[in-house]
């Protein structure tokens, strides 16, 4: 399960990055939809800030 948390939290950073903020250069329900699926497999926000933060610095 761990794995699947994992990966959802990665996917949810990358749909964040991706959706571009303001500019919204993406369908925001899949930056949601993301999002959802990694809370519900008990990620935290700031679960899916840090890993923000982790593939903008990689």
């Amino acid at each position: 399960m761990q794995n699947a948390r994992q990966q959802a939290i990665e996917n949810a950073a990358r749909e964040v990055i991706a959706h571009g903020g303001p500019e919204a250069l993406t369908d925001p329900r899949q930056v949601l939809n993301s999002m959802r699926t990694a809370s519900d497999l008990g990620a935290t926000h700031q679960d899916i800030t840090d890993e923000m933060k982790r593939q903008r610095n990689a």
